[in-house]
């Protein structure tokens, strides 16, 4: 079985290093890691085939903006002859603190507009997912929030959450998704490690 690893995020410069695009970061570290070109360029999707500690992964990162995710989604699932459950879609997630990761097998979108249009496109919940943590904003400015940067102590401990988030990706690959939740699922960054 092939593994899929899609990072959500928005396409285009102006987004780069947003909050909203810690799965498209988590993808890059991967790919600078184990080498894998990411540069197969589809209309819903950019992605590279590779292997990760031996095993045949599929990087990718959707061309389409974050609310249309699920076409990127069904392209790779088609084009790869996958089943949703070799699909894992990383992203971020305000509901969690910055630093902080989390899997999970399947489930509901919670809210995050790119899993809301993965799931709606698949007709499915039961696909892996690691959400990474950025926090939540002060007041009601989500918006602004997800769309904008890190800085200072913020960006150091983002870092941190994505090379976790890789260290996860890689024992979910080795060991299975069961066993990766139990090790990451638990562990969070704390700010002096930042």
């Amino acid at each position: 079985m092939m593994m899929i690893i899609m990072g959500l995020g928005n396409p285009g410069e102006k987004y780069a290093d947003t909050r909203h695009n810690a799965g498209f970061q988590c993808v890059d570290a991967l790919t600078k890691k184990y080498g894998i070109a990411v540069n197969d360029r589809r209309a819903e999707v950019v992605c590279g085939q590779g292997r990760i500690e031996g095993e045949q992964v599929v990087l990718a990162k959707p061309r389409t903006y974050m609310n249309r995710s699920g076409q990127a989604a069904t392209y790779l699932l088609a084009r790869f002859q996958q089943l949703p459950d070799s699909l894992l879609v990383v992203y971020d997630d305000m509901d969690l603190p910055l630093g902080k990761i989390r899997l999970r097998s399947n489930g509901s979108a919670g809210g995050h507009n790119g899993i809301k249009s993965i799931i709606a496109e698949l007709g499915v919940q039961e696909f892996p997912r690691l959400r990474i943590g950025i926090g939540r904003p002060e007041g009601d400015d989500a918006i602004n929030h997800v769309l904008g940067g890190f800085s200072g102590q913020d960006a150091r401990l983002m870092d941190k959450a994505i090379l976790l988030a890789v260290e996860a990706i890689v024992c979910t690959l080795k060991d299975g998704i069961g066993a990766a939740m139990n090790r990451y699922n638990s562990q969070v960054i704390a700010l002096d490690e930042a």
